[in-house]
C-alpha cells in the first residue's frame, strides 16, 4: 500500500522498536519496584523523561507519562481547571482533538462554561475574538498547535502572552507539531504523542508547569507524582525517546509533495491553504464527491488516506476545521486528508493524482 496517512500515525523506526525489544526482554522489572531490576527500570525512565524534556526545552520534573495523546490532553485540561482559583470558565477552539472536546464535556458537567471560538479563513483564532472572550472567571485557555485535519499553526506565542497579561492557565495540544515545530511560548501545560514522529502508539506525555499545585484527579494513585496511576510501560517510554532522538522533520522535503500535489490534483478537487501550515498534511475537498467514497477507491487502488482525525472516524459531519472555518456540511462530508511521511515520494503522488482523476 501507499501509505498517506502519516498524520493518523506513523510506523515505529527500526532503532525504536530495537530499543523497545531491547528492554522488554532484559530491564523487564517494574519501575517503582525497590529491588535491582526496579531501579534499572527506573534508571531508563529517567533518561528517557530527559530527553523528552530537552525535546520540549521545559523542566524533566514537569514530564508525566501517558498511556496517549488522549489521556495527556484530558489529564491537562482537567488538573489545570481544577488547579486554577479564577473561575469556571474555560476558552477553546471549535476544532480541537476530540480528546479535548471530550475533557471539555466533563467539565461543562462540572458546571464550567465553555467558550469555543471559530476558525477564521486563515486557519486560525481571531486573536480579538480571544480577548473579548476573557472575563474574570477565566481559568484555562487550551488551544491545539497544529490542526491534524488541515495542519494550520495557530499563534501559540501571541495567545500565550495574552494568557499571561490575564493570569489565565494555557495549555497546548502538541501531539501534530512535537518535533516539528519548535514551542518557544511560555505554557502551563502541553501534550505530545510518540506514534506521529516513529515512536509506539500508547505512549505519550504531558508537561505540567512543576510550580504548579496540581491536584490529582484520582487521589491515592502513587505513579508520575501521584497525578497517573498503573505501571509504566517502560520499553514503550524507552522507544520513544528513541524516536525523539533519531527524528527530524523534512520540511523542504514535504514542501516540494505539497507543490507536486497542488499541481496535479484534478480540477475537481480543492487544496484547503491557511495563512500558516504544517506542509506535510493536505486537506482536500473534492466537488460532487463524499470523502469517504474517496477513501474507499483510493484503498482498492492500494492507496491509504484518511477523512480527517482517525478519533472522528464515525462523525456523519465531516470534519470540525472545515465546519469551523465556515465551510457547510456538504462541504465538510467532501473533504479527504492526505499526509506525508519522509518515505513519500513523487511517484506516490502520481498514482493518487491518476486514481483521484479517475473518480471525479
Amino acid at each position: 500500500m501507499i501509505y498517506l496517512d502519516y498524520a493518523a500515525t506513523t510506523p515505529m523506526t527500526e532503532k525504536a522498536i530495537a530499543a523497545y525489544c531491547e528492554v522488554a526482554k532484559r530491564y523487564y522489572g517494574n519501575s517503582s519496584s525497590l529491588h535491582d531490576a526496579g531501579g534499572q527500570a527506573q534508571y531508563f525512565v529517567e533518561q528517557a523523561r530527559n530527553v523528552i524534556a530537552q525535546a520540549l526545552d521545559r523542566n524533566k520534573d514537569g514530564i508525566i507519562f501517558t498511556g496517549s495523546g488522549t489521556e495527556g490532553n484530558i489529564l491537562a485540561i482537567l488538573s489545570l481547571a481544577l488547579a486554577s482559583k479564577k473561575g469556571k470558565h474555560i476558552i477553546s477552539s471549535q476544532a480541537e482533538h476530540t480528546s479535548v472536546h471530550a475533557a471539555l464535556n466533563t467539565l461543562e458537567k462540572m458546571g464550567y462554561q465553555i467558550t469555543k471560538l471559530a476558525l477564521q479563513q486563515d486557519g486560525c483564532i481571531d486573536i480579538k475574538q480571544l480577548r473579548a472572550a476573557i472575563c474574570e472567571e477565566t481559568a484555562v485557555i487550551t488551544i491545539q498547535h497544529v490542526n491534524s485535519e488541515i495542519g494550520a499553526i495557530q499563534p501559540i506565542e501571541e495567545i500565550a502572552r495574552i494568557a499571561e497579561e490575564n493570569n489565565v492557565f494555557i495549555h497546548v495540544d502538541c501531539v501534530q507539531s512535537f518535533c516539528k515545530l519548535p514551542l518557544q511560548a511560555q505554557v502551563d501545560a502541553i501534550t505530545v504523542s510518540a506514534h506521529k514522529i516513529g515512536g509506539p502508539k500508547g505512549c505519550g506525555a504531558v508537561y505540567i508547569n512543576p510550580k504548579l499545585q496540581v491536584p490529582s484527579l484520582v487521589p491515592g494513585v502513587t505513579h508520575e507524582k501521584g497525578l497517573r496511576g498503573g505501571t509504566l510501560d517502560t520499553p514503550a517510554i524507552v522507544a520513544f525517546a528513541t524516536a525523539v532522538e533519531e527524528y527530524h522533520y523534512k520540511r523542504s522535503h514535504y514542501e516540494t509533495l505539497r507543490q507536486y500535489l497542488k499541481e496535479t490534483l484534478p480540477k475537481s478537487c480543492k487544496l484547503i491553504e491557511t495563512k500558516n501550515q504544517l506542509p506535510n498534511i493536505c486537506g482536500v475537498i473534492m466537488d460532487k464527491v463524499e470523502g469517504q467514497y474517496v477513501l474507499l477507491k483510493l484503498n482498492e487502488a492500494g492507496i491509504g488516506i484518511s477523512t480527517g482525525s482517525a478519533c472522528d472516524i464515525h462523525s456523519d459531519s465531516g470534519t470540525k476545521a472545515i465546519l469551523s472555518m465556515g465551510y457547510s456540511v456538504a462541504a465538510a462530508r467532501q473533504f479527504f486528508r492526505i499526509s506525508f511521511g519522509e518515505d513519500t515520494s513523487i511517484e506516490d503522488l502520481q498514482k493518487l493524482s491518476q486514481t483521484l482523476l479517475a473518480i471525479e
